[in-house]
């Protein structure tokens, strides 16, 4: 049984937008008093607080935009005087200047709280033992989820990322119940252990909660077949929060429920920038209604997603929205057609011989693209015959085509070729840019 009560996430839907425009009235009178930006922004709308008197009103807004958060580097969107903020953190900056937020005490808090039940929506409880292979620092996975399990109650091994032998050792020893990370590096982790004679069957897992890059289903199956437990899908990012904006459940595994009585979702147009109704697939925005240090309005994350407002069968009637298909940043124009590395994931994920380690190569030859997928196949059948290996290459390559509608050559390569991550893989190498 949980120590939280969880009447947010099952009150009716009326009462839970009454508190939701409540909390937004609140937080957009703060921003507009105290965020010189989001006071200009506001100026250029035409607009005031005061104008805005339901949640249908929120499309009056302009949209905040990752850009706007590198031209305010690195404390232009703080909320409340440097001498209130207790936690800064930061995104990578590997495209441009870091990403800079910041966390009151109480933020602290309810980042914790949120985490601790999107815990227990995973299937965790106070006796469980948390091996937390999120990287720790800047990155908000790490402290985000180790924070959430202390709140549960739950015991935590702060092992963070790398060290990979170590971390298989540590989790034979230790038997840790809950394991969380990137799916990318949790695959990477079932492999070192099965070098080292390993399973994860004898280990003590129960379930993965598993985030901060998008993954297929497919990539669940195969999670769920190598690590013997539960998978479960976790989102979040920095400029809302961190982990614990929405989870999946562990009874239904069909949608991420979103904590709404802390954050406003909407979908959108990525195109027209238009509010799109409830099953329509577009781009992702948060509005957080909590936050004191770094409210955020109407923030486009560029996440592919859509919302599903029915109740669930656990009992919550927040919104859920679909596991995440891509980013429109990541996404790739080849020859014109839209493509995801998502998409290619499902596809070559269908094949029992291939390994779930690929990465797509861009790159331009006489003015036109050309797109070669990268991708590994186990040992035993790296050593079968030319042929096989040939009809293996043309069965991908026309799937891709049948699929997505764009030609792709396939690359098979032996098992350990492409580079593993302590964090998110790195799927994409556009030679366009360069």
């Amino acid at each position: 049984m949980s120590i939280f009560n969880m009447d947010f996430e099952t009150m009716p839907r009326e009462a839970l937008e009454s508190i939701q425009l409540s909390r937004l009235k609140t937080t957009l009178e703060r921003v507009y008093a105290t965020v010189p930006f989001y006071k200009e922004s506001f100026r250029k709308a035409n607009i005031t607080p005061s104008d805005i008197k339901s949640l249908k009103d929120l499309e009056k807004i302009p949209f905040t935009v990752k850009q706007d958060l590198r031209d305010n580097y690195p404390y232009g969107m703080f909320a409340v005087p440097m001498e209130n903020v207790v936690r800064i953190h930061a995104s990578s900056g590997t495209t441009g200047l870091p990403t800079v937020v910041g966390y009151t005490r109480r933020d602290i808090e309810t980042w914790s709280e949120l985490m601790a039940r999107s815990l227990v929506a995973g299937g965790a409880t106070s006796n469980d033992i948390v091996h937390n292979a999120y990287g720790y620092g800047l990155f908000t996975g790490g402290l985000g989820v180790h924070y959430g399990a202390e709140k549960l109650g739950a015991s935590v091994i702060p092992v963070s990322g790398g060290n990979t032998k170590r971390q298989i050792i540590i989790m034979r020893d230790f038997k840790p119940t809950v394991l969380t990370g990137t799916p990318s590096y949790i695959l990477h982790l079932a492999e070192v252990a099965e070098e080292m004679g390993i399973s994860f069957e004898d280990l003590n897992f129960k379930c993965g909660i598993f985030g901060a890059e998008p993954w297929s289903e497919d990539m669940r199956t195969d999670l769920q077949n190598k690590l013997h437990l539960k998978a479960i899908d976790i989102y979040g990012l920095s400029e809302i929060m961190g982990p614990g904006v929405s989870i999946e459940c562990r009874e239904a595994q069909k949608g991420l429920h979103i904590f709404e009585d802390h954050f406003i979702a909407e979908i959108i147009n990525p195109e027209t920038g238009e509010t799109l109704p409830y099953g329509e697939t577009g781009e992702l925005v948060f509005t957080s209604i909590t936050k004191e240090a770094f409210p955020i309005i109407r923030y486009r994350t560029r996440d592919i997603t859509a919302l599903n407002p029915e109740p669930c069968i656990c009992g919550r009637t927040h919104v859920r929205m679909n596991k995440v298909s891509g980013r429109t940043d990541d996404m790739l124009i080849i020859r014109g057609v839209n493509v995801f590395p998502s998409q290619i994931e499902s596809v070559i994920m269908k094949s029992e011989d291939i390994q779930p380690h690929y990465q797509l190569v861009v790159d331009r030859v006489d003015n036109l693209d050309t797109l070669t997928v990268m991708v590994e196949i186990g040992q035993d059948f790296f050593s079968d015959e030319i042929k096989k290996l040939q009809n293996m290459e043309k069965k991908l390559a026309s799937d891709i085509k049948e699929y997505l509608g764009v030609s792709a050559k396939i690359k098979l390569v032996e098992p350990k070729t492409i580079e593993r991550s302590q964090g998110k893989a790195v799927r994409v190498i556009d030679n366009r840019k360069s």
